[in-house]
């Protein structure tokens, strides 16, 4: 089940960037939260208005995203 029509543009919203659903939540915003180390009922709880759901439709778009470009990582040291 696909959650990718949560996922909105809008150049009025967040500069065109990939909002929740038109919501001034940026896709890049709950994913940066998620891999700092929120779980997902911890962001739900710091913004009332977002869902399940919401948090899915980000993780979804990011996924379908990063095989869009090419990852390299950089060398330590």
């Amino acid at each position: 089940m696909s959650r990718l029509e949560r996922i909105t543009t809008d150049p009025e919203v967040c500069h065109g960037q990939p909002t929740v659903r038109g919501l001034r939540y940026p896709v890049e915003m709950l994913l940066e939260l998620l891999a700092s180390g929120m779980t997902t009922d911890q962001i739900l709880a710091d913004y009332a208005d977002l869902e399940a759901d919401d948090v899915y439709a980000a993780l979804e778009y990011g996924a379908l995203t990063a095989g869009a470009r090419q990852v390299i990582p950089l060398r330590a040291g």
